[in-house]
């Protein structure tokens, strides 16, 4: 689990929600992750990655599986594939659209099938905190959990102080097969690194 601070992603989330919403793409925080995901992953692609039998494969595109909650039926995971190609608005419109077809059931039988890597998003039902579970035969699986104003102790130049920030955990399981703590960790730490200084993408 780490923590992040969403303060840069809010800036820019606020900035291009209105612009993109008039394009028909509804901007959630969750495209934000993905995309910080997908990156991060073409730097770890031990994180994204399948096993089989006593095999691990690696795989060349990431192929993005999100977990859509379709009350009161459980979930399913559509899949975006070669998300490593398409921009913040671009994986916005996929999420959107994965989600909507899901949950109107009709997606189609190979939309749900190939994922390389899942995120699951049990924050937008105000979740703080969870222990997701591999969707097999895949090697980790990222948790984003609800975003919440806190007060949080920030530094500047030299001084500490208080300050009310938007704020996230990110969770992660993983396959203790195909990879250790450290390189989950590390993997966790460069996402939270890219949101925090979120630039534009």
């Amino acid at each position: 689990v780490v923590e992040v601070d969403m303060s840069r992603v809010a800036t820019r989330r606020a900035e291009l929600k209105e612009p993109m919403k008039r394009r028909g793409v509804p901007l959630t925080y969750l495209a934000f992750v993905a995309r910080a995901t997908v990156e991060t992953l073409q730097e770890f692609p031990i994180v994204n990655a399948s096993i089989d039998g006593d095999e691990i494969v690696y795989h060349d595109d990431v192929n993005l599986g999100i977990a859509v909650a379709l009350d009161p039926e459980g979930l399913i995971v559509p899949v975006i594939g070669k998300a490593q190609r398409l921009s913040l608005e671009g994986l916005a419109a996929a999420i959107a659209d994965v989600a909507t077809r899901a949950r109107s059931k009709q997606l189609q039988p190979d939309e749900v099938h190939g994922g390389t890597f899942t995120i699951t998003n049990p924050g937008q039902f105000g979740a703080v905190i969870a222990t997701p579970i591999i969707n097999q035969p895949q090697v980790a699986i990222l948790d984003l959990e609800a975003i919440v104003k806190r007060p949080v102790v920030i530094s500047e130049n030299g001084s500490d102080a208080i300050a009310i920030r938007p704020m996230t955990y990110l969770c992660m399981s993983w396959d203790h097969r195909a990879l250790d703590g450290a390189v989950a960790a590390r993997f966790l730490a460069q996402i939270k690194e890219t949101l925090e200084g979120w630039e534009e993408r």
